[in-house]
């Protein structure tokens, strides 16, 4: 009884302070506020930019497939965090309950690590390989998406066999210790659990490593010089004059920016994560000293925060990387959004060019009427009454050739003296 007294003491000295733990209910509290309301406005501000026309469907999909996923790891993740990991670390709990919640979790987790890799993949064969991409055809972004989601729920899968609720048995011990049973990797399952974090850790790697070269690539091909009479093409292969494409090249250099700071953020928000799963998959728990326990114990309070930051930050940095969706988000928040359809914007602009036109058109006329009137004698024909009153120069004719015939006869007389 004594020993049991007394681990039970040292297992309670694990769980943070008071203060701790108030800290922590704060920050979680408002890094789910701020991820629910930016994720969410997010999916709105997509979907009304691309019905007007400034973004295209599959970023569309993109877009609110990625915000679907972190709104769903804040939903699931933090509640449960809140009461098993922070206030109650060593609460009982259903069986079935620990499987599904590890289940649901995993699958969203790495579901937006893949939607960040479907992203960077299609904006890569846009840019560097666009006839490909055309021939890809026109469902292409549903399809890597639906892909995205079923490899998450496979890499997620072999928790619901894997995990489940077990009481703490030291190494010594037949039995686990009393009120310390708590949602875990299963022993019997050792084998499997391991195999698992560590494929999910490698899955995660390649998708970090991969983004960066498909970013590298992209880079590249943007940075090549266009020459003076050098047309670009847009994302289905068709050629665009110049001006047009240095304006295209220009918003990939955005999509460009936004995947090289996501990869960055992921990678310093789910390292810390990372580095805890392996934590409990290089020892199996029974082998697990105080100290490490301790660090163990420590590392997931830090971890967790970061993971959930980076649910977070995916609208900040649509906002850092486009105006157009920084103005849109903006007034969604304000609640007074009010956007005009590209296509009337165009209309507008160019009947406001054809007004200009026309108020200029007068005063062409006017210098035109008065150069014909300088210059009407000379250039413009006699009207019909000017040829009516002028002399018929046929009528003059032979009143002019009588003299010449007078001379002539004159001279054609012979001398009488």
């Amino acid at each position: 009884m004594e020993q049991n007294k007394e681990e039970q003491m040292d297992w309670k000295s694990l769980e943070p302070t008071h203060g701790v733990k108030v800290f922590l209910t704060v920050l979680y509290c408002l890094i789910l506020s701020l991820g629910i309301v930016g994720n969410s406005v997010t999916i709105h501000v997509a979907q009304v930019l691309q019905r007007n026309g400034y973004l295209q469907k599959n970023v569309t999909d993109h877009m609110v497939s990625l915000a679907c996923s972190d709104l769903l790891v804040l939903l699931i993740g933090m509640p449960v965090e809140l009461y098993s990991a922070i206030w109650f670390p060593f609460s009982s709990s259903s069986d079935a309950a620990c499987r599904i919640y590890n289940f649901l979790f995993e699958a969203c987790s790495y579901a937006t690590i893949l939607n960040v890799a479907t992203l960077s993949f299609e904006r890569y064969m846009a840019i560097c390989h666009p006839f490909r991409y055309k021939a890809l055809g026109g469902s292409r972004t549903t399809k890597l998406l639906l892909l995205a989601w079923l490899c998450s729920a496979l890499v997620a899968l072999p928790l619901l066999i894997v995990t489940g609720t077990e009481g703490h048995i030291p190494k010594e011990r037949q039995t686990p210790v009393q009120n310390l049973t708590f949602c875990t990797n299963l022993s019997q399952h050792w084998v499997m659990y391991r195999t698992s974090i560590f494929t999910a850790f490698v899955l995660y790697l390649l998708v970090l490593v991969g983004v960066a070269l498909m970013c590298r690539a992209m880079i590249v091909v943007l940075r090549a010089p266009m020459g003076p009479n050098e047309s670009g093409t847009d994302g289905a292969g068709r050629d665009v004059p110049k001006h047009e494409s240095a304006r295209l090249k220009a918003s990939r250099k955005q999509s460009i920016l936004f995947l090289v700071l996501i990869v960055c953020a992921l990678f310093v928000c789910w390292m810390p994560n990372q580095i805890r799963r392996l934590m409990t998959a290089a020892l199996p728990k029974s082998s697990w000293t105080a100290s490490y326990l301790r660090n163990y114990v420590k590392l997931h309070l830090v971890a967790d925060s970061f993971f959930y930051l980076s649910s977070v930050l995916n609208p900040l940095l649509y906002n850092l990387s486009s105006r157009q969706f920084r103005s849109a988000f903006c007034q969604t928040l304000l609640c007074r959004l009010s956007l005009e359809h590209v296509n009337r914007r165009t209309l507008g602009s160019s009947q406001a060019s054809k007004s200009s036109s026309n108020t200029v058109r007068p005063l062409l006329r006017r210098s035109l009427n008065r150069i014909r009137t300088v210059t009407g004698g000379r250039s413009t024909p006699p009207s019909s009454e000017e040829r009516q009153s002028a002399p018929n120069p046929t009528d003059r004719q032979p009143a002019t050739s009588e003299p010449h015939e007078e001379i002539k006869q004159a001279s054609t007389l012979p001398n009488t003296n």
